[in-house]
């Protein structure tokens, strides 16, 4: 104890902190060690697994608790080549060669992203690198002899395209992305060569690729959302009123594209529309409501509202005329809309001539015809065999009725607008709105039947 109380403690502290903090040091740096390869080893039996993000998460990791350890970089460069990431696997190879450039994996690695992208002369050189360390390489030595026939494909691909060859240049590059899938430029240029020769269903698929692959193309976006809006097909078929093709052409868009939201919305739109004219109603609410759910606009409610008139659905019509008027306050589209589905909605309480015929709003005057002779003959009453006569003359009465009007082209129209013009009620309304209260009376009785069988 007296020794103890002899020492100088002010010349012995600093050194016994020193040793005190080696030690912790050391410590400190067993423990991050562990750590690094725990995660490499989480890491490698992610990637055995197949999980590929998972297997990332620990790379990512480790590289952070190591971040000059040149295998960490390898391995995880690995993962990125896998997942298809050219971008993160090339940055990690070069880091590897960094550190380390005699590690002749890693270059090899390096090599095939290279060509990958179709740089294929960074490629040629890696090659030959790896021939330097391993002449008998026979990977590395057939590539490397393979890369100067690739780099004169593309350029030959690129003078066919400037030449306006552009079945050849889009031949040739289809060859060469079965080597080069991750090379945005040779996808850019079979996507021109697709918009020259009107291929724009192929284009869209490609240039999609080109989004994905630069992944912040702003370019890219903008010049799909341009081509979709030069995307004739659908809107000559509109044009020509060839709404099946409408709807397969816009059906085929979609298959294509399914992430970019313009896309998405404008198939789903021009479906909504065409279902809507081809009479598939069901069909037409559920796209209208698929592009509704991304946009909201004022014709493709008014689009859905037709089809639920198609669907006698008025009450939804309605409402989604009014929704159509609140986006756009002057739509006369809309305004002609809600107002026919008003009157239809009452005239849904009274008689439907079309369906007292069993045929459709679009039915031609000719099948009209023939379904009143079929549904006459049916309930005449000398025909009918039923006990009660008086049902039979009520349909038939309704029978000769619904053919009065609908093979009256001023008859139907005003039936298809919301008003009877044989109810008498219906017609003194719409006198009214015409300004002349006995405007009805001018045509005498509104019945007029004429009954002509064969």
């Amino acid at each position: 104890m007296d020794y103890l109380l002899n020492v100088n403690w002010n010349k012995i502290t600093p050194c016994l902190v020193l040793l005190v903090l080696e030690v912790v040091l050391e410590f400190s740096e067993c423990a991050s060690q562990a750590e690094v390869n725990k995660h490499l080893e989480l890491g490698r039996d992610f990637l055995a697994r197949g999980q590929l993000s998972d297997a990332l998460t620990h790379y990512h990791a480790a590289v952070e608790g190591d971040p000059n350890n040149y295998l960490t970089y390898f391995k995880r460069g690995t993962v990125y080549y896998a997942l298809g990431k050219a971008k993160f696997a090339l940055q990690d190879f070069t880091k590897v060669l960094e550190l380390k450039p005699d590690f002749t994996s890693a270059r090899l690695h390096r090599a095939n992203v290279y060509v990958k992208l179709a740089k294929y002369y960074d490629a040629k050189e890696d090659y030959l690198q790896v021939t330097y360390s391993e002449p008998y390489n026979e990977e590395a030595v057939n590539q490397y002899h393979a890369m100067d026939g690739l780099a004169e494909d593309l350029r030959l691909a690129e003078a066919y395209y400037r030449g306006g060859d552009m079945r050849a240049a889009a031949d040739l590059a289809t060859r060469l992305l079965e080597l080069s899938p991750w090379a945005a430029q040779l996808r850019q240029l079979r996507a021109e060569c697709y918009i020259a020769m009107n291929d724009l269903f192929s284009a869209v698929s490609d240039i999609r690729s080109v989004n994905r692959l630069q992944q912040d193309s702003t370019d890219g976006y903008y010049r799909l959302a341009t081509l979709l809006y030069q995307l004739g097909h659908v809107s000559d078929a509109l044009k020509a009123r060839q709404y099946s093709r409408c709807i397969d052409n816009a059906n085929k868009l979609l298959n294509i594209e399914q992430e970019v939201t313009l896309v998405v919305f404008e198939a789903n739109r021009w479906l909504c529309h065409c279902y809507s004219k081809d009479e598939q109603y069901t069909e037409a609410v559920g796209a209208c409501g698929a592009a509704l759910a991304l946009q909201k606009e004022a014709r493709v409610l008014c689009d859905r509202a037709d089809a639920l008139l198609g669907l006698e659905m008025y009450d939804d019509a309605i409402q989604s005329y009014k929704q159509a008027l609140e986006l756009e306050e002057g739509l006369q589209r809309a305004k002609d809309g809600l107002s026919r589905a008003q009157k239809l909605q009452k005239q849904s309480e009274q008689r439907d001539y079309y369906k007292i015929l069993g045929v459709k709003r679009s039915a031609s005057k000719q099948e009209i015809i023939k379904a009143y002779r079929k549904a006459a003959q049916k309930w005449h009453p000398d025909n009918y065999h039923g006990d009660d006569k008086k049902i039979a003359e009520k349909k038939f009465i309704d029978v000769a009725a619904a053919k009065e009007v609908l093979t009256d082209p001023e008859k139907r129209a005003q039936f298809d607008a919301g008003s009877d013009p044989l109810d008498p009620e219906s017609q003194r309304q719409q006198n009214f709105q015409h300004g002349s209260p006995f405007h009805h009376f001018q045509h005498g009785s509104p019945f007029q039947f004429k009954f002509h069988f064969n």
